[in-house]
């Protein structure tokens, strides 16, 4: 709630490991502030955020179970690729040789090999992206949490993240927020779509087909009108 109104109201959200959630709506839909939640950045005003069963305000070491890419990636440009994401492992617990097990796994993950002892100030926005994935990913958490993982970035590089996020839904739970249909077409199992703080539309995305965009376009321009889900 924010000055009196809500911002995100009678939400639901479950999710199993093995599959990707694509949270879908227009921008001010309320996306970034339910990752935010999720994630434990902000507290919800009612309600509760579940990671394994375990509540996320009550046990806030549950945090360490879950990986989140902010819009914004958290990027240190003075670090090496290398260097981030071994000070990332770090934040999260690890310590000696699971260290460097770790950062070695999400670099070949993430295809940042070649770019490893690179400073991150001289990445290119589709390899920032990429570190900020492996960021979120280097701990191996249950639930991973994305941001707009493709917003801003050229065809292709958009091509590769979502064939990224795919792979990652095979092994984790991902939950993958954005205003862009193709990611959702591309990434997806199941796709919610949030427009005005409530959520429209909650199902499998290949029962919609070819629909999901006049679905979308139908709940944008026509909020009161009951939408079957």
């Amino acid at each position: 709630m924010l000055a009196g109104r809500r911002i995100v109201a009678s939400l639901n959200l479950t999710l199993d490991r093995g599959s990707v959630l694509g949270l879908l709506g227009v921008n001010g839909a309320g996306k970034t502030t339910t990752l935010r939640m999720i994630a434990g950045l902000l507290a919800p005003s009612s309600g509760q955020v579940l990671i394994g069963g375990v509540e996320l305000s009550e046990q806030p070491s549950g945090a360490r179970r879950l990986g989140y890419l902010p819009e914004l990636p958290p990027l240190y440009a003075e670090l090496r690729v290398g260097e981030y994401l071994d000070f990332c492992a770090r934040l999260h617990g690890l310590r000696g040789t699971l260290v460097t097990q770790a950062v070695t796994r999400v670099i070949e993950r993430c295809g940042l090999g070649d770019v490893r002892r690179r400073l991150l100030g001289n990445l290119s926005k589709g390899f920032q992206q990429r570190a900020g994935i492996a960021q979120a990913l280097v701990h191996a958490p249950d639930l991973i949490v994305l941001d707009e993982p493709a917003s801003g970035l050229d065809p292709l590089q958009a091509v590769q993240i979502r064939a990224l996020v795919r792979e990652l839904g095979k092994e984790h739970a991902v939950i993958l927020s954005t205003h862009l249909l193709p990611d959702v077409q591309a990434c997806c199992d199941r796709v919610v779509i949030l427009h005005e703080g409530r959520a429209r539309y909650d199902g499998p995305r290949q029962a919609l087909g070819d629909d999901l965009e006049a679905l979308f376009l139908r709940i944008v321009s026509t909020p009161d009108e009951p939408v079957a889900a």
